[in-house]
Parts: structure tokens; C-alpha cells; sequence
């Protein structure tokens, strides 16, 4: 799948239950997050800190949903170590995709042909896929096996793309929510007052070219 391309739906069980992913996700944004394997030391940690998120993704429109290569029942009974290890609270916030066939992962290329699991089969690389409410693909990462992802960079994500959709700005390097903006090189200077109020900065650069704008961040 390429950006922009129509996320495809599909039905699953899961730790709640059989879903319809679009019905899943209804209007919102989803995130569909992939794991190797139940009962594994990197993943425990991972879809700890994904829980303890939560409430953020939740402030942002967003759900969760994570898929591992194993059965319900696996996933119901890791869920408990995954509560004690990260001190967690309450029903786990988010469900568990069954994919013990790897239909899923096939599917949705999250394999990772260079892990090998104990039943000689690939594991399931750790991919991200963000999905927003039109079943937009906006963003996707893959990690391999042995390297746990930052949550924190996928909040950031998530904070500049909603910012961006609702604004004809881009974030740079490293920004962060509340930090400066800049403006997209498709606006021209004589729109710049009623675009931004805030004002904004031309850097002057060596090219003598005026496409580096900044402007505080408009939210």
C-alpha cells in the first residue's frame, strides 16, 4: 500500500470479540499496530506503553488496535503479564487481533522474513499503520523483530498530521505540539496575511531564495 491508498477492511476476532475493522474504527482514527509474537519480552513492554497512552490517543480521535500471530485465548492470558509488568490497572484499553492463520499479516505485508519464530514460520515485523476516518493510509513504519518503536514519536506523528490537514503549514525537524511551523512552499506571500495571522519569519539563506517561512504554530 502506498499513502493516500484506501486502507482495505477486513474481519477478525479478537479480545473483544469478532470485528469489521471500518465498523471498528467508525469515523475515527485508527492505529493498527503489529507484534512477533505473544509472551515476548520487547512486545510486553510495547503494548504496555501503548496502554498507558491511552488516553492521549483517545484525545486526539484516535483507537488502537494491535495483531499478533497468536491465538485469543494466548493473547487474553499475556494480557495479565503485560498489566503487571507496566502497572496497569482495569480492563486493558484496546483489543487484540487473533492472526494465528498469518492471513492478516500476509495480507498486509508485516512479515519479517529474517525472524523465524519456533514453529519455523516468519514472525510479524513491527509495523504501524496509521489509518484516518476516510480509511486513509496517512503514515506507516516497520520496525524489525528486535527493535522496540517510541510511542511518543507516533503521538507526534499523529499530532503533526492532524495539525497539517487543518492548516497549510508543515512541521519540521523534530517539532513538537505548540513549537513553530513552516509555511508550505504552495502559498504564495501575497496569501500570507490572512492565512497567518501570528505573522511570519522570512530566513534569508545564502541562495538569496525566500522558501524557508516560519510561523508560530497556528493551534
Amino acid at each position: 500500500m502506498n499513502l493516500g491508498d484506501q486502507f482495505p477492511n477486513f474481519q477478525a476476532g479478537t479480545t473483544i470479540g469478532d470485528i469489521d475493522f471500518y465498523e471498528f474504527g467508525g469515523d475515527k482514527w485508527t492505529i493498527l499496530f503489529s507484534h512477533p509474537a505473544d509472551y515476548t519480552p520487547v512486545c510486553t513492554t510495547e503494548l504496555g506503553r501503548a496502554a498507558q497512552l491511552s488516553s492521549e490517543f483517545e484525545k486526539r480521535n484516535v483507537k488502537l488496535i494491535a495483531l499478533s500471530c497468536d491465538s485469543t485465548e494466548s493473547h487474553l492470558g499475556w494480557i495479565k503479564d503485560i498489566q503487571a509488568y507496566n502497572n496497569l490497572e482495569g480492563d486493558f484499553p484496546f483489543p487484540i487481533i487473533d492472526d494465528e492463520s498469518r492471513e492478516l499479516a500476509v495480507k498486509l505485508n508485516m512479515l519479517d522474513k529474517d525472524e523465524i519464530g519456533s514453529k519455523g514460520l516468519p514472525l510479524t515485523c513491527r509495523a504501524v499503520f496509521i489509518i484516518d476516518g476516510n480509511k486513509k493510509l496517512r503514515a506507516s513504519l516497520l520496525y524489525p523483530a528486535s527493535s522496540g518503536r517510541n510511542f511518543d514519536e507516533i503521538i507526534r506523528l499523529v499530532d503533526s498530521m492532524q495539525l497539517t490537514d487543518r492548516n497549510k503549514v508543515a512541521t519540521p525537524v523534530d517539532w513538537t505540539k505548540g513549537t513553530y511551523c513552516m509555511v508550505v512552499p504552495t502559498v504564495s506571500n501575497d496569501d500570507i496575511p490572512k492565512l497567518y495571522p501570528k505573522g511570519v519569519e522570512h530566513v534569508q539563506v545564502p541562495s538569496g531564495k525566500s522558501y524557508i517561512r516560519k510561523t508560530p504554530c497556528p493551534e
